[in-house]
């Protein structure tokens, strides 16, 4: 029996979204072949996810271990919840660990480094001159964001009204950096850029993991453009999907940073 079959590696470690469906259009998904699940301790002093008494293996043969009980439990629910077939739609906690295994872990500061380049173009910085009711509500909404890392990380941000890029000043980026340092491991990186690349706001980021924001209050503020534009437009069945499988790939990254705590 193998630990993980090998046309779910695709599918459960490939981080668009697109290309994760185009792999399970084009596979039928795979019968359960497990019994069990349960949870067990890993040689890294790590908790080790178990099929039958087995350890699960990453797409790189890694085994699949995470730091804390409850992250394993979020895990070993996702496993367990599958039915007659395994379908990794359902599984975004375990692509998540898969990324940060596989992924981050070879090279840590770039991934941090990343999360800094966002929070150089950050969402929150970037306000529209008009119509004026959206621009009202950005400052509403976002100011109290920006006036919290101005105060609590010491990151002084410039606002910019459009799209011409500005660069902020150094010592704002530094307060990011500093605040980034106490989640500098692969599953807390994997977490944080899933986070902000869903946003596009590493201050969002930031504001879920030191508990400024929850995660529906930082989804929120992540589409104040969005629904201005359905409230006055309307939207779609296929736009509604695209937000949905988004918001769930939200929940699976901040639950996970909740459970490293």
């Amino acid at each position: 029996m193998p630990d993980i079959r090998d046309d779910l590696h695709g599918a459960l470690s490939d981080p668009d979204p697109v290309r994760r469906a185009q792999i399970q259009m084009h596979k039928p998904l795979p019968k359960r072949f497990y019994k069990t699940v349960s949870i067990g301790p890993a040689e890294d002093g790590g908790h080790a996810i178990l099929l039958d008494g087995r350890p699960v293996r990453t797409p790189a043969k890694r085994h699949l271990t995470v730091p804390t009980p409850a992250a394993a439990s979020l895990l070993a629910a996702e496993w367990d919840a599958q039915k007659d077939e395994i379908d990794p739609a359902t599984m975004p906690i375990t692509r998540l660990a898969n990324t940060a295994i596989d992924g981050v872990s070879k090279d840590i500061r770039a991934v941090f480094d990343d999360i800094l380049n966002f929070a150089g173009t950050d969402l929150l910085c970037y306000r529209a001159g008009e119509p004026e009711g959206l621009a009202a509500r950005q400052s509403e909404q976002w100011d109290p964001v920006i006036t919290w890392a101005a105060e609590a990380l010491g990151a002084r941000f410039i606002l910019i009204e459009g799209i011409v890029h500005q660069v902020q000043p150094r010592a704002a980026i530094n307060g990011v950096a500093e605040a980034l340092r106490a989640y500098a491991t692969p599953l807390g990186l994997a977490c944080l850029h899933t986070i902000t690349t869903l946003t596009g706001s590493a201050l969002l980021a930031i504001a879920f993991a030191e508990k400024r924001l929850s995660a529906q209050e930082a989804w929120v503020l992540a589409h104040i453009d969005e629904d201005w534009q359905i409230e006055h437009w309307g939207t779609d069945d296929e736009a509604f999907q695209r937000r949905e499988n988004r918001w769930r790939d939200m929940q699976a990254a901040t639950s996970t940073l909740d459970a490293l705590r």
